[in-house]
Parts: C-alpha cells; sequence; structure tokens
C-alpha cells in the first residue's frame, strides 16, 4: 500500500513538490551562510518524494536550531509551509484526497521548523 501510495503521490504533485524544495535549496547553497538552510531543503526534497512509510519527529531545539529556524521562517519557510497548507486544504476535499491532504500538513509542519526535526521510517520502529 505505501508502495501504491508513494508512485500516486509523485504523479499527483508530489514531483513538484520535491522540484520546489530542491529549488529552494539552490537558492540557499548561493551564499556560504545559506548552505545549512539548503542542506535541510535537500533532505526534505527527498523525503517529499516518497512521504508514506516515513514520518518526521520534531525533537528538542537547541540555541542553533531555534535560530536557524527563526532565519528559516523569516526567509524561506513561510512560503512553502503556505504552499503546503493550501495543497493539504484543496486535497482534503475529497475522500481519495484525504491521505495526500494529509502527507502535505505533515509538510507544512515540517517547513516551518526543519532544524530539530527528524525523519525517520515507520517500519523500523
Amino acid at each position: 500500500m505505501r508502495l501504491l501510495g508513494n508512485i500516486l503521490w509523485i504523479l499527483f504533485g508530489g514531483f513538484l513538490s520535491a522540484i520546489l524544495w530542491f529549488i529552494a535549496g539552490v537558492v540557499c547553497c548561493i551564499t556560504f551562510i545559506g548552505i545549512p538552510f539548503g542542506i535541510q531543503c535537500f533532505k526534505i526534497a527527498s523525503f517529499v518524494l516518497y512521504p508514506f512509510g516515513r514520518d518526521i519527529e520534531i525533537k528538542g531545539f537547541n540555541l542553533g536550531s531555534i535560530l536557524g529556524n527563526i532565519i528559516w521562517i523569516i526567509f524561506l519557510g513561510w512560503e512553502l509551509f503556505v504552499t503546503h497548507f493550501i495543497a493539504g486544504l484543496i486535497l482534503c476535499i475529497t475522500i481519495i484526497g484525504i491521505p495526500f491532504g494529509k502527507q502535505h500538513f505533515k509538510l507544512a509542519r515540517l517547513s516551518i521548523v526543519p532544524f530539530g526535526s527528524r525523519i525517520y521510517d515507520k517500519s523500523w520502529i
């Protein structure tokens, strides 16, 4: 079921979302200071390609992750949050779209706090 969900996800918008995250990573890596933000974007882009069967965990924050998240939200995070949140609302209109909408809500949460979050595979827990 996970494989089918990921295939449908890629066909119906997941690939486009991954491209958005990849572009955000490339834009962040233009400057030396933005490289840590770009690396986070690339990690999340790989998560966006196949989110079914994987989940995120918001862990404890230290001073560095709090500052990184504040800078992230100001410059890039809010746009990605709005994109995923609106996509999730639109997909939740239909019963078939609810699982995909839930994935977009998960990505919206991750787009607000990428520093201090962990992506893990559900089958290994």
